[in-house]
């Protein structure tokens, strides 16, 4: 089992000063202030991974060609995983990968968590998300604010046998998240759940339930509040499974809580608190959606490039001809700027620095390459691109959902506006 992680911290944003002149009125130079302090010197690049780091890079990157990549097509035509899956990824640790060794997880880094997610999206993004949502959403917020009896109880549970996932969409409430109508009531030492949630990744499979919902709604988005509830529950019923453009091997289902009994023991978190878990979980959560995105497309590439280079067109590989010489390059550029956001905003979650704002900033870029990448791959594929015999068109319809969950576009683009705006004092 890796152990350990060797924490960076990353170096700061310079003050600049700007003059902004006219015949009228002339500004002062903006005071920005730096947010992070100055680093030692001779600080290793942001990819450049540690021993363990690297042991694990590849022992991903062997078990998803192995025990992932001969079923990917089958999964997508079937839109479920296969058996072998799930037992596979607890048993190699990744379904636990934050959870210490003492409660049955492998004791690592949330960088190492991000490695994980890219190697498995390389292969299929779908079995990436299942990986994803259960270690940055679910495991997060029960080592963030489960008490000791509900991480004792239930993560090594999750990081060896049962599925989790994070219950907050509602039909009427996505972005919005927080007009939910799911309601708590309390009768006694119990809460009595009703309502429903729509898009819950994971849920086909999951045997444990992290729900959002509203104990007092006259208090408004501080009556929600955080509940665990089992899937044993006779109050939980699965409903219909979506029917996806892609990751189609992820389950992706509504979710009903009919007169759900629940304890008070199984709140996570404080009563009325329940947003703020959501909204630190979810900063965190588009780190790994970030991950996700960016295998995605070096998957995309990887796949690609080999066919140009021996597709032979007027006497020569195609891959030599200018502009494909010029597309591909953009392309591998996007790529690498795209992993220095995600890993930068990786390395400051562990270093235990702010990072909101490169959080948003890696989902958005991250999606955008992703989906940049894969539609570029089917057009210098060419014909056989548009085909399912080669995988970049699953990656093309994949890549579609890193601009919608956890967060659309606009949403990280008003995040990041409203931080870099707090710099100059707006």
């Amino acid at each position: 089992m890796l152990t350990g992680t060797r924490r960076l911290a990353i170096n700061s944003f310079q003050s600049t000063k700007r003059q902004a002149l006219s015949t009228q009125l002339t500004c002062k130079p903006a005071q920005v202030k730096p947010r992070f302090e100055t680093v030692h010197k001779h600080q290793p690049a942001l990819t450049q991974w540690n021993d363990e780091e690297l042991s694990l890079k590849d022992a991903v990157s062997k078990f998803a060609q192995e025990y992932i990549a001969p079923h990917v097509r089958k999964m997508d035509q079937e839109s479920k995983l296969d058996p072998s899956i799930l037992p596979a990824l607890f048993e190699n640790g990744f379904m636990g990968i934050e959870v210490s060794s003492e409660l049955g997880g492998a004791d690592m880094t949330f960088t190492q968590a991000c490695i994980v997610i890219e190697e498995l999206a390389k292969v299929d993004p779908a079995v990436s998300v299942v990986c994803d949502v259960q270690n940055t959403l679910v495991n997060t917020i029960l080592l963030t604010y489960g008490s000791d009896a509900i991480r004792k109880k239930y993560l090594p549970e999750l990081s060896q046998k049962k599925v989790g996932c994070f219950c907050l969409s509602e039909w009427s409430s996505g972005t919005d998240a927080f007009a939910l109508k799911t309601k708590a009531e309390q009768q006694g030492d119990y809460y009595i759940l009703n309502g429903t949630k729509a898009w819950i990744t994971n849920s086909g499979e999951a045997e444990i339930f992290l729900v959002m919902a509203n104990v007092d709604f006259s208090k408004g988005y501080k009556g929600i509040t955080t509940f665990l509830v089992e899937k044993s529950n006779p109050g939980v019923q699965v409903g219909k499974k979506e029917d996806k453009l892609g990751i189609r091997a992820s389950s992706t289902c509504e979710v009903n809580f009919v007169d759900c009994k629940v304890h008070k023991d199984n709140i996570i978190g404080e009563i009325g608190k329940g947003y703020k878990i959501a909204i630190s979980t979810l900063n965190e959560g588009r780190i790994g959606i970030a991950a996700q995105m960016l295998g995605l497309a070096q998957g995309a590439f990887d796949a690609t490039m080999p066919y140009i280079n021996q597709r032979v067109q007027f006497g020569q590989p195609v891959s030599q001809f200018q502009g494909m010489q010029f597309n591909y390059a953009d392309l591998a550029t996007q790529i690498e700027a795209a992993r220095l956001l995600v890993y930068n905003a990786a390395r400051l979650k562990d270093a235990g620095q702010p990072f909101v704002t490169e959080a948003a900033m890696a989902k958005l870029y991250a999606s955008k390459v992703a989906e940049k990448v894969s539609s570029e791959c089917i057009n210098m594929l060419g014909g056989v691109g548009f085909t399912k015999e080669f995988p970049a068109e699953k990656y093309f319809r994949d890549c579609k959902i890193g601009q919608i969950y956890e967060g659309t576009n606009n949403i990280q683009l008003q995040t990041i506006a409203k931080n870099i705006s707090a710099l100059y004092g707006k």
